[in-house]
Parts: C-alpha cells; sequence; structure tokens
C-alpha cells in the first residue's frame, strides 16, 4: 500500500495513529519518562535520562523517515516557519514544562499510569493552555505570531548536502554524543 493509499484512509490513519501513540506512550513509561522525579532531574540536569530518550528517537526517526520516503510511504510537508511562533510556542511549553515537570506527551503517559498531578494538573493545564491561545490566536497571529519570517527548507537543502549524508551525519553525531553522555557518567 503507498503513502497516497494510506493517506486517503481515513479508518487507516486513525488505527495507525491509536498504535504507534500506545507505542510511544509505553516506550516513554518504560524508558522513565513519565516519571516526574525524573523529569526533575533532567530540569535540574541531574538525570539525563529524558536527553536520552529524545536524542534516540530523533536518531530513529531520522533513519527512519528517510526510508519510509524514499520507499513511497511517506511523504515530507515542510512548511514556513516564524521567529515570533517559536519563541512564543517555546515559551507556552517550557512554563507548563517548568511549572508541572511534565510535556504533553509525558503528561499523556504519567495520566496513563495513574498518576494524579498529571491528570488534573497536566491534563487540566492543556486544555485551559489550548482554550486561552484558541482565545487569543486570531490576534497573536497577525502580530506576533508572523514576526520574522523562516525559509521553507530542510537541512539538507540549507547545506546543500545529499540527504543522506546528512541523516548519517546526525545518526553518528548523536551516538557519538549519547557515548559521551555515559562516560561522564550522565
Amino acid at each position: 500500500m503507498k503513502f497516497s493509499q494510506l493517506h486517503n484512509n481515513k479508518k487507516a490513519q486513525v488505527v495507525l495513529g491509536l498504535c504507534f501513540g500506545i507505542v510511544f506512550g509505553f516506550l516513554l513509561q518504560k524508558g522513565g519518562a513519565t516519571s516526574y522525579d525524573v523529569i526533575m532531574g533532567q530540569l535540574m540536569l541531574t538525570d539525563f535520562t529524558v536527553l536520552k530518550i529524545m536524542a534516540s528517537a530523533v536518531a530513529v526517526g531520522l533513519v527512519g523517515f528517510f526510508l519510509l520516503n524514499h520507499a513511497g510511504y511517506a511523504q515530507r510537508h515542510v512548511k514556513a516557519g516564524t521567529i515570533g511562533s517559536n519563541v512564543v510556542g517555546g515559551l507556552i511549553f517550557g512554563l507548563g514544562f517548568g511549572l508541572l515537570g511534565y510535556c504533553p506527551g509525558t503528561v499523556a503517559g504519567a495520566v496513563g499510569q495513574g498518576a494524579l498531578d498529571a491528570l488534573f494538573g497536566g491534563f487540566g493545564g492543556l486544555l485551559i493552555g489550548v482554550g486561552i491561545f484558541a482565545r487569543f490566536y486570531p490576534s497573536l497571529n497577525r502580530t506576533v505570531l508572523a514576526y520574522g519570517k523562516i525559509q521553507k527548507e530542510t537541512v539538507h537543502e540549507l547545506l546543500g548536502l545529499p540527504e543522506w549524508l546528512v541523516v548519517l551525519a546526525g545518526c553518528i553525531g548523536i551516538v557519538a554524543f549519547l557515548y559521551l553522555l555515559e562516560v561522564a557518567g550522565f
């Protein structure tokens, strides 16, 4: 089944999304990234479990998407960005992460394992934050979020290098970084 067939099959999209979400949540929980203590340790730079999980996920994603894209099972949809939207998004994400110690993915995983702080603080905070953002989005979109256009291109296009080389270099860099973290005792 090619990408266009999967893309047009809404039931398959829902099933695939659900399956990948369950696997992602399971791996987050097994890796310890849904634990408040682990997340706070990352924020205090004493426990690098979350960084290791995310770096590993980026490496797998680099290779996985590269292979899926070249096999015709995935398509790249590069979107133009803005500095304003990145700053606002980073501030909202950072505020929630710093206050509660969860990001949206880890909130879902922590709720799934029964953490009441994640259910009431995290999930409730997500709903409140989404509501506030939705209320102010029209005016923000015309002003702050539109500030500083970022060119619509990928890293390999920006560098003028073959995509496979950027994927390979990225994976080697991530593996070296993870190795250095281990050697340093983190």
